[in-house]
């Protein structure tokens, strides 16, 4: 099968050559390529087909005439063959020359061979040596039938038959046969193939040219859109119009669409990114122009320690904001961290609360886990939970006073797997709970430094997870309880 289609694929070829070489700028696998090679592909293997198929048509259609006028004439035989039987006149030859029966043609006209053999065994007329019919062909009395043999060489046609002449009590039958070459056969035969062949030679580039015709008018509804996009603007996001665009293509348009869509709202968050980071960004760094201007001026070396010392803080806190912004736009392309795996989240909850111990000690507040002494698996990346951790830690701890206490804990019910990290701290109001996780959003009152980005951070992760987030309050006017379900893997 590989091998008969190699002739289809090689024209394919030769058609996709062309196409590119008259449309240097488009692609070599076009879809107007792709096309002709699933449209001339079939029509090259089903033309050899049809050849095929048309010789065995054509040569019984050329048989036909011929075996009936054969029929016809070894009938003839048989008629005769039967008149002259009752009359005695149905003897053998007295020579071993070819005998004709009276009436009937020369044997040298139109290539006929003649024979007649008696139930003896006896040549009664034609030619001796003509091949007898097969030996399970048994004798049906009357019956006229075909064959093809060889004879000298000569392929031919016969026509025989058994015939009872009534005189013999044991049925025995007189063979008749009359044959003829192929030679006018195959003449006709040939004819036909050529009255059929030659026509397909002319429509078939006909039909070619055609199909390549009727498919590019086809395709420049789609050749128009093409240099619709092209000339459009690069920061023209505005929704393609369909009119004018075939119904097959419809959907391709409108998902087109929805892409632009969503490239609009990423720009339009991108934007809003960077303005809000960069007004948080001047900030830290206005304040540490501000002290490093005084500090030149200070002659005191206790005000210019003082100076220093706000230095350093503004630089921390630029510090720390650069990482939370550098820590976001990590979050924000997870398929650079590969496929998920599993995680013992017990284990990466407790890797990652000890380097928080200090910061707990340093501020007086009791900071503790809670979880099952075995395992409990999720998928995900570690990398980003290790930062939602730290990211809720943090905020806890940030704004939780001295002596408050904060948990984290990991539980395990049924197929779902619960973070959860709770203090009693001052808690948030009911009205802003939604809001603490956008992105530079902090709580009014709380005099806490902080960039407003961990909590935006921990929704991202928790999105590229297929989590959820909820903050409830642990207690009537305070605490607050961060709780994040994941599915247990």
């Amino acid at each position: 099968m590989a091998s008969s289609l190699a002739p289809a694929r090689r024209v394919a070829q030769r058609w996709r050559e062309r196409f590119a070489q008259s449309h240097p700028h488009e692609e070599q696998r076009s879809l107007f390529g792709e096309i002709l090679d699933w449209m001339f592909s079939p029509m090259v293997l089903l033309w050899p087909l049809s050849v095929l198929l048309i010789l065995p048509l054509a040569r019984t259609l050329a048989d036909a005439p011929f075996d009936r006028a054969l029929y016809e004439r070894t009938e003839g035989l048989v008629r005769q063959v039967q008149q002259m039987a009752p009359r005695g006149s149905l003897t053998p030859p007295r020579s071993t020359a070819p005998q004709l029966l009276p009436g009937m043609v020369s044997a040298t006209d139109e290539g006929l061979v003649l024979q007649v053999i008696a139930p003896s065994g006896q040549l009664l007329a034609g030619v001796a040596d003509f091949p007898s019919p097969g030996l399970y062909d048994f004798p049906e009395p009357e019956r006229i039938k075909l064959r093809t043999v060889t004879y000298r060489g000569t392929d031919m046609r016969v026509g025989y038959a058994f015939v009872d002449d009534g005189r013999h009590e044991d049925g025995a039958t007189t063979l008749v046969q009359v044959a003829e070459p192929l030679d006018d056969r195959n003449l006709l035969t040939n004819e036909i193939i050529k009255g059929v062949i030659f026509p397909q030679l002319l429509i078939l580039p006909v039909s070619v040219l055609l199909v390549w015709f009727g498919l590019w008018r086809g395709l420049a509804p789609i050749r128009a859109l093409q240099q619709r996009l092209r000339e459009r603007a690069p920061d023209d996001l505005s929704p393609v119009d369909r009119r004018g665009t075939p119904e097959d293509i419809a959907p391709l348009i409108d998902a087109f669409n929805e892409l632009l869509q969503r490239m609009h709202l990423n720009l339009e968050s991108q934007r809003r990114f960077i303005a809000s980071a960069a007004h948080q960004m001047k900030t830290p760094l206005a304040g540490m122009r501000t002290q490093s201007e005084l500090a030149l001026r200070e002659s005191d070396p206790q005000e210019l320690h003082e100076r220093l010392q706000q230095i350093s803080l503004g630089s921390q806190r630029a510090t720390h904001l650069i990482s939370q912004l550098l820590a976001l736009a990590r979050t924000e392309s997870p398929q650079q961290l590969g496929p998920r795996s599993p995680i013992d989240l017990v284990g990466l909850a407790r890797e990652t609360l000890m380097p928080w111990i200090d910061t707990a000690l340093q501020r007086s507040i009791d900071l503790g886990l809670e979880a099952a002494p075995g395992p409990v698996l999720i998928s995900g990346h570690a990398v980003l939970l290790r930062e939602l951790i730290n990211n809720l830690v943090d905020n806890a701890l940030r704004y939780c006073p001295p002596g408050s206490t904060v948990t984290l804990k990991v539980q395990e019910s049924g197929d779902t797997v619960e973070l959860v990290v709770e203090d009693n701290g001052p808690g948030v109001p009911p009205g802003e709970r939604e809001r603490v996780f956008e992105r530079f959003y902090r709580v009014l009152g709380h005099e806490a430094d902080g960039s407003g980005l961990g909590l935006a951070i921990v929704k991202e992760i928790v999105d590229q997870h297929d989590a959820t987030v909820s903050l409830e309050q642990t207690q009537p006017g305070s605490g607050a309880c961060f709780r994040i379900r994941f599915q247990a893997f």
